[in-house]
């Protein structure tokens, strides 16, 4: 036997408990109409070209039915008599490659015969000017080159800084659309200037007239659609930050401000630009962001499948599995660090030979004085916070609150032979949430 199974593996499991915790819902029942209805509302504000290509800006986050939204916009702008097609808005993401760019858009559900238009994938940009510091300002060939853009994103606040404009519109005008050249660029000095460099950027390149309007995409906190507004380019640095406001109200939280170990089945590229949502671990890998609960340690199981191997965001963590380890695929990991020159994302935490061990490894070292005590959270993703499970020991303080609702009694965690948790039998079919292996 090892040494560290033998240091960790009498660490005791607390019995978990399924809690339903309750937010905000609004939702968009229809995609297409939402989307035709937001074009109608902001037609006259639009500086619509007399004809030809219409570049459509999609990214690379987990938006949902970010494939709907698309095909609704690509369908709007084909009724106008244009000729849309898309291009990936992304940074650095997919590997920094065409390829992987419109794999990721694909691995979505953006696909040419879903959306209905050719996805014309590179990374060649035209470089549009210099900020007054000397960094330059880039934007998609592609893009550049159609008689207009529009660009989809969802608004919410950002995993790595503060500001009026976060992750948003203005942000993918500036990076998204500016491919890896102009992620780098935007990220050359930090993120403690991102906040002013990404509006210096977004003003430029909207100075060109190309950039039509943006498409803001509002989620509520069950990572349903929760508002769809189509924003005039005119209008588009004046009203996001109200809608930014607004997706802050709608976001999802653990309703629990302080405990001692957050285990998480999955984080991917598809989940959150840093794997897991920083704004509901409270960990972040720059300090200009803060926010979310206070947790000692963090204990990650799986990559998703969607991911294709980028683990951006397993550096937060403090222990993980082999099989995430042996899952990480360091080309499509780094890339992103190297571009944003934040490197805490892509460190390796801990490793563990199986789920036991990981989980309780977080435990021997979250610093409680009897372990069996110890606060205990249990997530699927960060992007599924509706039902989640918690310790007993959590339940004194959820209980006096009205937006939970306890759903099962205490249990045992249940792991096969190899030490896998058998996460199936985890979470009973009372949840919408993604479900993991």
């Amino acid at each position: 036997m090892s040494i560290v199974r033998q240091l960790v593996e009498s660490v005791p499991l607390p019995k978990m408990v399924q809690i339903r915790q309750r937010f905000l819902s609004p939702t968009v029942e229809d995609i297409n109409d939402a989307v035709k209805n937001a074009f109608a509302v902001e037609d006259s504000k639009i500086m619509w070209p007399t004809s030809g290509e219409i570049a459509v800006v999609v990214g690379s986050r987990g938006i949902s039915q970010i494939n709907e939204v698309a095909k609704a916009v690509v369908s709007d702008l084909k009724a106008r008599g244009y000729r849309p097609f898309v291009v990936p808005g992304m940074g650095s993401h997919g590997g920094a490659t065409a390829e992987g760019q419109k794999e990721v858009l694909e691995s979505l559900g953006v696909t040419e015969e879903f959306v209905g238009a050719p996805i014309r994938s590179s990374m060649e940009v035209i470089q549009l000017g210099d900020l007054p510091n000397g960094l330059p300002i880039y934007m998609d060939k592609y893009a550049y080159e159609a008689d207009g853009i529009v660009v989809i994103n969802r608004i919410k606040p950002h995993t790595a800084f503060r500001g009026p404009y976060e992750s948003g519109i203005v942000k993918m005008i500036a990076i998204g659309l500016g491919k890896q050249k102009g992620a780098e660029s935007c990220h050359k000095l930090g993120f403690g200037h991102m906040a002013e460099h990404i509006v210096q950027v977004a003003e430029v390149s909207m100075s060109t007239g190309k950039i039509l309007a943006g498409v803001a995409v509002i989620e509520n906190a069950y990572d349903h659609v929760a508002e769809i507004q189509v924003l005039p380019a005119s209008e588009i640095l004046a009203r996001e930050p109200g809608l930014l406001e607004r997706a802050k109200r709608y976001m999802p939280r653990i309703l629990a401000d302080e405990f001692d170990v957050l285990v998480v089945d999955e984080i991917g590229k598809d989940i959150s630009g840093d794997g897991m949502d920083p704004n509901i671990t409270g960990r972040y890998a720059t300090p200009f962001a803060t926010g979310g609960p206070k947790i000692t340690r963090i204990c990650v199981r799986r990559l998703t499948e969607r991911t294709h191997g980028n683990a951006n965001g397993i550096g937060v963590a403090d222990t993980t599995t082999k099989q995430v380890f042996e899952a990480i695929d360091f080309e499509k990991t780094y890339p992103n660090a190297l571009t944003s020159t934040v490197i805490e994302p892509v460190k390796v935490p801990m490793v563990l030979a199986n789920d036991k061990l990981a989980i309780q490894a977080a435990i021997k070292t979250s610093n409680v004085l009897r372990d069996e005590d110890v606060r205990l959270v249990h997530i699927r993703t960060t992007l599924g916070m509706d039902v989640i499970r918690v310790s007993e020991s959590l339940l004194p303080v959820l209980k006096q609150r009205d937006d939970i609702e306890i759903l099962s009694d205490a249990v045992e965690w249940e792991f096969d032979e190899t030490g896998a948790l058998e996460a199936r039998l985890c979470w009973q079919e009372t949840s919408t949430t993604n479900q993991v292996p």
